[in-house]
């Protein structure tokens, strides 16, 4: 296999103090993880950030300020000859209470692949365990 770049893009919504944490089942992995994705061919990094908000949550960012983008290396969890490079941008939706909400974590309702939910988790008590994957824990940090 050949060794190739990853390129992802991730929206950091806040709103009343919670930010917004999506849970997902890609088989056979559960992840909790920020709103987003990978870069499609030809797609500019502030697009495929548009289009994520988009296909997850039927909404276009109405303000997008960059906040991180990975300076360490990170293998892919799913594909290991692939290096990870993670931007992350704090994204404000021009309706927020719209986004579909679950209370508890992994409540699909049904675990199928691609399956998705969403929560808020209150800012004062996020921590690294709510989230799956080590770029995303480092960002957590840098929220706190």
């Amino acid at each position: 296999m050949s060794k190739r770049f990853n390129i992802r893009v991730y929206a950091l919504i806040i709103h009343n103090d919670a930010i917004l944490i999506t849970d997902e089942f890609r088989a056979p992995t559960r992840m909790s993880k920020f709103p987003g994705g990978g870069l499609d061919w030809g797609e500019g990094i502030a697009d495929a950030l548009k289009r994520e908000c988009m296909e997850e949550m039927g909404q276009e960012p109405v303000h997008m300020e960059h906040f991180y983008t990975t300076e360490f290396f990170c293998a892919s969890a799913f594909r290991a000859d692939d290096q990870l490079i993670s931007i992350y941008y704090k994204v404000t939706l021009p309706r927020p209470e719209e986004v579909p909400i679950t209370t508890d974590r992994f409540a699909f309702e049904k675990e199928e692949d691609g399956a998705q939910t969403f929560r808020w988790i209150p800012m004062k008590n996020l921590t690294a365990a709510d989230v799956t994957f080590p770029i995303d824990k480092f960002v957590v940090g840098m929220l706190g």
